[in-house]
């Protein structure tokens, strides 16, 4: 039983975010409590930066009360400062304010934006191209500008004489003023101090815009969304014209980072191997994850606790190898966790007055009746508490504490060979955002290798990492370690005697190949763990976020496990992501996460990579692993973007007022080549609830297909999407039914009742494949410029059954006529009536036609003020 390292050591960089943290943000009286906002501490020094933050939020206050009709507004708010206050200047607090409301509504209510950069119009009815507004009562014209030097010009967008799309590079340009109210999260940055100021309501909603609100929420708006979160039942309006209390801020200092090991000794650990198993990880939590510079005590308990060490300062190898020392070799005795705490809590203070930033990493394997007793002492400490959960009788309860002040949550089964706990304190790194300091784990892996046996991989360190640089091998039985080589890319061999050395100097980018001969007289369980920290400066490493929808669950809601691979910034695409999730009891399940937009994954290409699990072996405690494979010829780095609405210009007094070009970025942010790369991250646990004993029969159904589109080409109706799988996003599903309306909402309210397609020919593709299917509509009076929306749904071989895809749209015929290019929105409706008197007037040819044709009109406009939108029924 050990491990050796081998160390290659370098230079690091501090990197820290300005960020908002709402993992605890708690909502009292309408009031949202605990909001923490971390600053940058590379940004140049000015003191201005406070107070533009504590202005931007005031006022952020004040909007949210409004926008949301009295009931939310930011009561107290921990800005956490640098050593050092740096200069850095936030823009105008007017439009500030309103994209910090905007960003709240993504993160704390789960809606989405109203716009869509990518297709600024959309097509109405009788293929009139409007541009993405809510509402639509937002005015303004279709503009197009050109540039010769430093001179520019506008003018209004010509169409294209078939096809009716606006010409390239043309764009809706709102009015600077204007009556309509909403919506925050379509253009809240308009600068009139009246305008923008709700969130679009079921009144108010543009269901017709392909935006991505319209996709993810069934075409509901926004407010239908907010008010069916649990903030919302869980408050009142507030009878007042203003926040009752003005936003409270508390001025918090970073740090040097403070951990005190808590760990379990107890009868129980000596069982499976734990004790060891423990003392082998917390070696390498010592020896490798904990930064340069961190403080660290160590405690043990049973029955009673005892401080094995009080903090020391680790400000090199020498401090680390002697922290080593205090960790345990036995176990004996019962269970005391609230002692074990309370003597964490001495360590801290004997150094520092409060425990407010400090962090506990706690670890048991047994039961304790009396955690209760201190779960109000743990809450108000102000310390950080992450628990690590070893075995399957772990107490319960044990995962109270990191929830409730905000730590992280890990799970480590006895089956050695899957490396859960070192996974679990390779996982515990530092939450100050310093990414350049952190270690990153590039390699873990384990198997049980027989006598005389090889276990042999590659590990590829990239070009983003490199310092720090530690390959650690461990074993279970053996006193004497097995038989190690270990090839760098350029073909020098290190032997087993080599990896007794500390401190190799050695930065060699590419394949590492090692191989592992089991010398002991029995078979035994070999592990591989490969650590390293960023190689410059200057650019940012390739880093993995691995994690999962919701800590618990309860059958039989599915969990969605994500994946975010980045480089900075930078979304990381083409990896190969494979999670690997391992229950209480039974055998972990392998499934491979995508970024393609479909199943679970919201956003194509945007280096999230997500997926469904639905293979649950029981209740219970479940970790996740990620593993994540880059290949040089098939990953890549995109450009990241602005999600932000970019607004062109604006109309004032009828002089249009361009603004400058949507910056694009450049290649200077990018690398030209980001390489191969290995990567594996920790997502922590969950703990399942209710599931039924004895196995389940099917209850997961097809997931909701969310990229359904339609073309109409040669009198045939093209349609394609990504198939869905018999659970969720895994499998097969059995048969789709394909509907059809003229009416986006009747398709939406009732499918069942809309037209069918015969799809007796389709056949479903496995999950995540490309499915397109082409038919003739039938049963469909065609008229010139008929628009008709199609939806899906999948059934499995269960006879379960998806929800209504997003609804998508073909035009059957090109209309005789379009809106005109300088016709505000209101002037689009009118046009839409008189497309359709038009077209009476040739069916008809009739004084009788002509008054049907003008109530067309009337309704119209009528449905306008009553909806937002212009809508007629068919």
């Amino acid at each position: 039983m050990g491990h050796f390292k081998m160390v290659f050591k370098s230079l690091v960089l501090l990197f820290l975010l300005l960020v908002v943290r709402g993992s605890m943000v708690q909502l009292k009286n309408g009031g949202y409590e605990d909001i923490v906002i971390a600053i940058n501490p590379e940004l140049p020094e000015d003191h201005n930066i406070i107070r533009n933050i504590q202005a931007m939020v005031k006022e952020a206050s004040t909007y949210l009360f409004n926008a949301t009709k009295q009931r939310f507004f930011f009561k107290a708010v921990k800005i956490i400062i640098p050593l050092v206050v740096f200069r850095f200047h936030i823009c105008s607090c007017s439009s500030t304010a309103k994209v910090f409301v905007h960003e709240w509504a993504h993160l704390r209510w789960g809606v989405f934006d109203e716009y869509n950069n990518d297709a600024p119009f959309y097509l109405s009815l009788f293929l009139s191209y409007l541009p993405f507004r809510c509402s639509a009562s937002v005015t303004g014209k279709y503009i197009v500008q050109s540039c010769t030097g430093n001179s520019c010009t506008t003018r209004e967008c010509k169409s294209d004489e078939q096809t009716k799309l606006y010409e390239a590079g043309c764009k809706f340009v709102p009015e600077k003023t204007q009556n309509a109210p909403a919506s925050i999260m379509y253009m809240q940055s308009l600068p009139s101090v009246s305008t923008v100021v709700e969130f679009c309501d079921q009144s108010t909603h543009n269901e017709k815009a392909t935006n991505l609100q319209n996709k993810m929420c069934s075409y509901h708006s926004t407010w239908e969304v907010i008010m069916n979160s649990m903030d919302f039942s869980n408050t009142s309006p507030i009878n007042s014209a203003s926040p009752p209390f003005e936003t409270a801020f508390s001025l918090l200092q970073t740090k040097d980072r403070v951990v005190c090991l808590v760990l379990d000794v107890s009868g129980s650990m000596d069982g499976n191997n734990r004790i060891k198993r423990l003392k082998q990880a917390a070696e390498i939590f010592l020896l490798q994850i904990i930064e340069t510079g961190s403080w660290v005590g160590i405690v043990t308990f049973h029955s009673t606790a005892q401080i094995e060490t009080y903090l020391q300062q680790i400000i090199n190898e020498n401090v680390r190898r002697d922290l080593t020392k205090y960790l345990p070799i036995s176990a004996g005795g019962g269970t005391n966790i609230c002692a074990g705490v309370h003597k964490g809590f001495e360590v801290i203070k004997q150094k520092y007055s409060n425990l407010y930033g400090s962090e506990i990493v706690l670890l048991t394997d047994g039961e304790d009746g009396g955690m209760s007793s201190c779960l109000t002492e743990v809450k108000n400490s102000g310390s950080i508490i992450h628990t690590i959960a070893l075995g399957p009788n772990a107490s319960p309860e044990l995962e109270q504490f990191s929830n409730m002040t905000g730590g992280l949550r890990f799970y480590a089964t006895d089956t050695v060979d899957s490396n859960g706990l070192i996974d679990a304190f390779s996982g515990i790194s530092s939450g100050s955002g310093n990414i350049s300091e952190q270690s990153i784990q590039l390699e873990s892996t384990a198997q049980s290798v027989a006598v005389k046996q090889w276990m042999n991989g590659t590990v590829t360190v990239d070009s983003t990492v490199g310092n720090d640089t530690f390959f650690v091998v461990t074993w279970d039985r053996s006193t004497s370690p097995p038989d190690i080589l270990l090839r760098d890319p350029k073909g020098k061999e290190y032997r087993t005697s080599n990896f007794t050395a500390s401190n190799l100097n050695l930065q060699t980018v590419g394949d590492w190949y090692y191989w592992i001969q089991n010398k002991h007289t029995d078979s035994q369980v070999i592990s591989m763990i490969v650590t390293s920290r960023a190689a410059s400066l200057a650019v940012p490493p390739v880093t993995v976020k691995a994690l999962m929808n919701k800590d618990t669950n309860n059958f039989p809601n599915p969990m969605v496990i994500y994946a975010e691979v980045s480089q900075g910034f930078l979304p990381v695409l083409g990896a190969t992501v494979m999670a690997t999730v391992e229950p209480q009891t039974g055998s972990a399940v392998e499934l491979k996460l995508l970024d393609d937009g479909s199943g679970a994954d919201i956003t194509k290409n945007d280096g999230v990579y997500s997926k469904y699990f639905t293979s649950f072996r029981g209740n219970g405690r479940y970790n996740l692993k990620v593993r994540v494979q880059g290949k040089d010829k098939t990953v890549r780095l995109r450009r990241r973007q602005s999600r932000a609405l970019y607004v062109p210009g604006y109309i004032e007094n009828g002089e249009i007022k361009m603004n400058a070009p949507r910056p694009e970025p450049s290649d200077d942010e990018i690398q030209a080549k980001l390489g191969s790369f290995n990567r594996v991250a920790s997502g922590g646990s969950f703990v399942m609830e209710n599931v039924p004993s004895g196995g389940t029969t099917d209850v997961f159904p097809p997931c909701k297909i969310i990229d359904l589109e339609a073309q109409y080409e040669e009198d045939k109706i093209h349609l394609s999407w990504t198939a869905p799988g018999n659970d969720f996003d895994v499998g097969q599903a059995d048969r789709y039914i394909i509907k059809m309306s003229e009416s986006l909402l009747d398709l939406r309210n009732t499918f069942e009742d809309a037209t069918s397609v015969n799809t007796s020919s389709l056949v479903p593709k496995p999950a995540g494949t490309k499915e397109s299917f082409q038919f003739k509509p039938e049963n469909v009076t065609i008229e010139n410029g008929t628009i008709i929306y199609f939806a899906i749904r999948a059934i499995d071989n269960a006879s379960l059954t998806s929800e209504v895809s997003n609804i998508a749209q073909a035009a059957l015929f090109i209309p005789p006529k379009e809106s005109s290019p300088d016709s505000t929105p209101n002037d689009d409706v009118i046009n839409e009536g008189i497309n359709i008197l038009t077209i009476v007037l040739i069916v008809a040819g009739s004084i009788i036609a002509v008054s049907i044709a003008v109530s067309m009109i009337v309704c119209i406009l009528h449905k306008k003020n009553r909806r937002g939108g212009p809508e007629l029924r068919m």
